[in-house]
């Protein structure tokens, strides 16, 4: 029976429009955190046992985070016109990273020097233990050359099957070169490898359908665990916090959008699914391979989003910037220890260095923020107890800023490289070209003559768009 035929009296179903808004992602992602912070406000325990579906939700998409990097860095590099523009894309980025870095950082210290949080306390530090820290909080944190060791893999495969993303960038960035020096040789080689970034692709975009799932399961666990009266206890550190990483989005990241011709608040709008899922998952892994599609269907060239996005895991967290400078002299105020400017300074310093390397998941800024205070002699990693119930409580403002952070860098990269549709990007951005992921192709296509490709500047992800 058709719908015009029902009988009377009968109830027809819901509108087209609202099947159609709650088909999107992060209509369904934006659901599942409000049901998820329900559940665990209501039933805590039950709430608490919930996080496997989001540990298990991110484990899924992390296994696929190595070998995108490296598909993604390796064709970007063969197919770019020479070395040199791929070295003059990564040396842009890494300054560009640095300065961020900086002025994040000095606005955490700012704000943190201005607003007390931790005045008052008078914390006694032998009440204080590292018991029940994770692991990683309290194991020797070594110095720069062992950080730079870190970076080289055991073997080829072993980058692609650990944990850190500096590995992957190492060998995709030899390996790319390595296929752009070998001229025809190559070609088939980049070719087979943008194939297999096609079907990983695919991959991610059927794993991505479960995001509600772990968007609920990690609310529920942090509402259900920690509670809502935590925020009572350090709600100045955490809601000044919050404040601070959202002028540097708004005010920061605004002017840079700016000075490229763009607009943030149309930048936020178009990737609100991704942040909606990150706000969930308080992870940015997760919405990786979905930022590299959407910045090139957004107009950046594929070579400078293969290169620029991923460094910015590792070496760009203005999140963690912000929480280390913040977290460690909050501790210092809270234990009643006067920090000079020099000694903040020192610390900034160090925290440079800390804040790299650090995988864009759950707890990596607690891990990076006791990295810096082993390094230093002023806070004992012991006062890291004071912060470590709400730390997930900033771990969502941390991983929101790093993505904005690191989608702004790749647009303002690619347009310094003049590798930037301006049009198209204001577009897009405006909504007139909605980004649609398509189904999967039913057949692998035939090989294409690299000659005749267009220009990745205009064409997404194939298998993303």
């Amino acid at each position: 029976m058709s719908r015009n035929d029902a009988a009377p009296g009968t109830v027809t179903a819901p509108p087209g429009r609202i099947r159609r808004m709650l088909s999107h992602l992060y209509v369904q992602c934006l659901i599942a955190v409000l049901l998820g912070a329900a559940v665990g406000g209501l039933w805590p325990s039950f709430g608490a046992d919930l996080k496997p579906l989001g540990d298990g939700f991110i484990a899924l998409v992390k296994m696929f985070i190595a070998p995108i990097i490296f598909c993604t860095v390796v064709h970007g590099i063969a197919s770019m016109g020479n070395a040199r523009a791929v070295g003059r894309v990564s040396l842009k980025a890494l300054v560009y990273f640095e300065v961020l870095t900086t002025v994040a950082m000095v606005i955490g210290l700012a704000v943190v020097n201005v607003v007390k949080p931790g005045s008052g306390l008078h914390i006694d530090l032998s009440t204080l233990s590292t018991k029940g820290l994770p692991p990683e909080a309290t194991t020797a944190h070594e110095g720069f050359a062992a950080f730079l060791l870190a970076t080289i893999p055991a073997t080829l495969v072993s980058a692609l099957t650990g944990n850190e993303i500096l590995p992957v960038l190492l060998v995709s960035v030899l390996f790319g070169f390595g296929l752009h020096a070998s001229g025809e040789a190559g070609l088939g080689i980049a070719r087979g490898v943008e194939k297999f970034s096609t079907i990983l692709f695919t991959l991610i975009r059927w794993i991505m359908r479960l995001a509600p799932i772990g968007a609920f399961g990690s609310m529920a666990f942090t509402i259900g665990n920690y509670g809502l009266g935590t925020l009572r206890h350090l709600a100045l550190l955490v809601g000044s916090f919050w404040l601070t990483a959202l002028f540097f989005v708004l005010v920061v990241l605004g002017t840079v959008m700016r000075l490229n011709g763009l607009r943030l608040l149309p930048f936020l709008r178009y990737i609100k699914e991704e942040l909606l899922i990150v706000l969930g998952t308080s992870s940015t892994e997760p919405v990786l391979p979905r930022m590299m599609a959407k910045l090139q269907h957004a107009g950046a060239s594929k070579p400078v989003v293969g290169i620029t996005l991923p460094a910015g895991y590792s070496f760009n967290l203005d999140g963690t910037a912000i929480y280390l400078t913040m977290g460690s002299v909050f501790l210092a105020q809270a234990l009643g220890i006067h920090l000079s400017l020099t000694q903040q300074l020192a610390m900034l310093a160090v925290m440079l260095l800390t804040s790299k390397g650090a995988a864009g998941v759950t707890g990596s800024g607690f891990i990076a923020l006791a990295a810096t205070l082993s390094a230093v002699p002023h806070v004992p990693v012991a006062a890291l107890a004071l912060i470590f119930g709400v730390d997930r409580f900033m771990s969502e403002a941390r991983a929101l800023t790093s993505l904005v952070g690191n989608g702004v860098a790749t647009l303002a990269v690619a347009r310094w490289e003049g590798e930037l549709d301006e049009d198209r990007a204001k577009a897009v951005l405006r909504g007139a070209i909605p980004y649609t992921p398509a189904p999967a192709p039913s057949a692998v296509p035939a090989e294409p003559d690299p000659k005749e490709t267009p220009a990745p500047t205009h064409d997404p992800v194939p298998a993303a768009r």
